[in-house]
């Protein structure tokens, strides 16, 4: 098996008497884009900081390309690209001027490889203009191309999307699916933008009081491939709704809520035209039919509860 680009081991972190980080283990390959999930306080943010080395770890490792962080510091490190909140730069240069300055700072880094950043997060147009001009997304890219100079095996992006609006948003999402895709680097993305994460990541890991609870595969393919089945969320428009309720339970032990004429219900998706064809044979009428998978929202509050605070 190939070497995965990061893997953490039996990762902790005790601050006084709390153990803030209890014993994270789980890997990231190259080229994949994977989601760090889990309501606010839930250790994202301490691990990341353990991850780069800006925070000392109690026990347990990090090992990035197979060096480890704690006993191969500049050696793993040197694989890591990093944006921890907001990427800072100087407004009053060029964004040509600003990655032209990062570069100086890594030693062998060419003016190709300042052109290939460039072109890589479609920053070619506005490149000679001062950063103080940019817009929101624009800086981001700006810093995802500051933090790929020296080619890292890793990215690691701390709310990458954070405070862009919808077209920002997008750009950002395309630009992190190509660069896993087009430099096979490994992209760890910390979120709390849900959807994001399920539109952008092949995998997400759920984080809850500093322990991992779920790590799972986000793409349909990927959920097919490992034969995982899934419950669909069914939303049907019936009349009488009573006694398509009535039905469901009794002759596929299905518990559906009702309400104006609609029932809602879990299903999986192979069994829809038996039940749609038993409602008919009943004489139900069906005026309307909406299936979908349940969303990464609904599995992250399955998972770690409505209410986070604890």
């Amino acid at each position: 098996m190939p070497e995965p680009a990061m893997e953490l081991i039996n990762l902790r972190k005790t601050i006084g008497k709390k153990e803030i980080i209890k014993g994270l283990s789980f890997q990231i390959e190259k080229g994949e884009v994977f989601g760090f999930i889990g309501p606010n306080g839930a250790g994202k943010t301490t691990t990341i900081r353990m991850m780069v080395g800006l925070m000392k770890i109690t026990d347990g490792d990090v090992r990035i390309q197979g060096s480890s962080i704690k006993s191969n510091f500049k050696e793993a490190v040197r694989e890591v690209g990093a944006i921890v909140e907001n990427p800072e730069m100087y407004p009053f240069m060029t964004g040509m001027q600003n990655l032209t300055h990062f570069a100086r700072m890594i030693p062998g880094t060419t003016s190709e490889r300042i052109q290939e950043v460039i072109a890589l997060v479609g920053l070619e147009k506005v490149i000679k203009e001062k950063v103080g001009r940019y817009s929101l997304g624009m800086r981001q890219r700006l810093g995802i191309a500051q933090a790929l100079l020296h080619r890292p095996s890793i990215l690691i992006l701390d709310e990458p999307t954070n405070g862009l609006d919808p077209a920002g948003i997008r750009e950002i999402r395309q630009y992190i699916r190509r660069l896993a895709q087009e430099e096979n680097v490994a992209v760890i993305i910390s979120s709390h933008l849900l959807s994001e994460v399920e539109l952008m990541c092949d995998r997400i890991g759920v984080i809850k009081n500093g322990e991992m609870v779920a790590t799972e595969n986000v793409r349909d393919t990927e959920a097919a491939a490992s034969g995982e089945e899934r419950a669909h969320q069914v939303q049907i428009e019936v009349s009488p709704a009573g006694k398509a309720a009535e039905l469901l339970k009794s002759e596929f032990a299905i518990p559906a809520a009702e309400e104006d004429g609609w029932l809602q219900f879990q299903s999986e998706k192979e069994q829809m035209p038996a039940i749609i064809q038993t409602l008919v044979q009943h004489e139900i009428a069906i005026y309307q039919v909406n299936v979908s998978k349940a969303t990464l929202e609904e599995k992250f509050f399955d998972l770690i509860g409505e209410n986070t605070i604890e």
